[in-house]
């Protein structure tokens, strides 16, 4: 069995929306291609003085809606076509979010629970020096991602400005509220899952208070989501993280669960509540819910799970969850998958506000920044709504159709060259 490449996954999905589209290849034929791609080694001394080197990559996919954005994950499985995917979807995600950007991403490969502090400060300062001359508040905006948080941005802030010999916080967002960052961006992501079931729920004449859900994955988006959906009336029956799955027919405490959680090093590990067990991760899947959030990683539903699968809906709030082959089986099961293209774009609309921030020198309240990002989500459901149900697609296919009609014209009014 040959390996799953997320890059091709995603230009079949893009292939089918310019199809729908009736553009021809020439329409869209750059769409396909990263504009850049860059690969660096990272030598960093280890404390105990031995020189180790370790991969980085960042992709800046498309910028013809404005600078490259996208985010920087630390993971020992990344690599070219994981990054090339991403970036893709950022520019995806920052279409259907209508903010001028383009898409971006980068990674290094590396387990950071494996560094001390000194050696992933180390590590992410001299990433940043081999990228420094690609990335800029105007050229390319990176933020967090999986295993790097708001620590990581503030290094990358610091080591940026030290090499401009100015504070420049706009070249990076999800930093902390000290080093220029925004009340309220640290929720975006998992505010927007909510805001997209609520818009989902509003569509179906459905009820938050009613639906039942299993979350997989407790990070920062599983985490906050869930929370927020929890005080919203949702029923969680089930998270799983990568210890386990806490399974409570009844409804977790996602309250106490979250506390807990984010003192535990965002593991529910040795969390105990009455009524609650643990069940393998494998069983969290195939539990008979309504809503089933997957906020893990890339390709987790596929041939050897989705048949598993008994929810009513499917909530990407991680990146690349489900595989072609799985979204096109859920089409037939009349399963609606609400896609991480548009149901986890609140990450990078909140992004974007803190770099208007750190652009302009006036910050916003956190019930100004909530609100805006509450409209701005409302909009990118009604307009990918607008076209699924024009075209009697899927709301996936939708999104792509929506953002590659944008990132087209953008290009076609600025013009080719060449």
């Amino acid at each position: 069995m040959s390996k799953y490449n997320p890059y091709e996954n995603m230009l079949h999905v893009l292939d089918r929306a310019a199809e729908k589209l009736q553009m021809q290849t020439n329409d869209y034929e750059f769409v396909r291609h990263p504009e850049r791609e860059l690969t660096v080694s990272i030598p960093i001394m280890m404390d105990d003085g031995h020189v180790e080197v370790f991969s980085g990559y960042r992709v800046q996919h498309n910028t013809a809606r404005g600078a490259a954005k996208g985010g920087i994950r630390f993971h020992p499985q990344a690599d070219e076509n994981e990054v090339k995917a991403l970036a893709a979807w950022m520019t995806i995600k920052n279409a259907i979010g209508n903010i001028p950007y383009g898409g971006a991403k980068g990674g290094i490969k590396v387990d950071p629970s494996k560094l001390s502090p000194r050696e992933l400060q180390r590590l992410t300062r001299m990433y940043v020096r081999r990228i420094a001359p690609f990335i800029g508040p105007d050229q390319d905006v990176p933020a967090p991602d999986v295993n790097t948080n708001g620590q990581i941005m503030a290094w990358i802030a610091d080591e940026y400005s030290a090499m401009r010999g100015q504070w420049e916080p706009g070249v990076v967002t999800g930093k902390p509220l000290t080093t220029g960052g925004s009340l309220g961006r640290n929720e975006a992501t998992g505010r927007g899952l909510m805001f997209t079931l609520e818009n989902w729920c509003s569509k179906q004449n459905e009820q938050m208070e009613k639906l039942t859900m299993a979350v997989q994955g407790f990070g920062n988006v599983g985490s906050v989501g869930s929370l927020l959906m929890h005080r919203h009336g949702v029923r969680i029956i089930a998270i799983g993280d990568i210890d386990g799955s806490l399974y409570n027919p009844g409804g977790i405490d996602v309250e106490a669960a979250y506390i807990y959680a984010n003192s535990h090093g965002r593991s529910l590990k040795g969390y105990e509540e009455k009524g609650s067990s643990f069940i393998p991760n494998t069983e969290l899947l195939k539990l008979d819910v309504d809503i089933l959030f997957m906020a893990a990683l890339e390709n987790q539903l596929h041939n050897g799970t989705m048949q598993e699968v008994k929810a009513r809906v499917i909530l990407e709030g991680a990146n690349g969850p489900t595989t072609e082959e799985a979204d096109a089986y859920f089409a037939e099961k009349g399963i609606e998958v609400l896609p991480d293209v548009l149901a986890n774009v609140g990450g990078v609309v909140g992004s974007y506000y803190e770099w208007v921030q750190n652009k302009t020198g006036y910050y916003w309240t956190e019930n100004e920044y909530n609100d805006k990002l509450q409209k701005n989500m409302k909009q990118s459901f009604e307009d990918v709504y607008a076209i699924k149900e024009k075209y009697h697609v899927t709301y996936r296919l939708a999104a792509y159709m929506l953002a590659l009609k944008r990132v087209v014209e953008a290009q076609n009014t600025r013009g080719f060259l060449g």
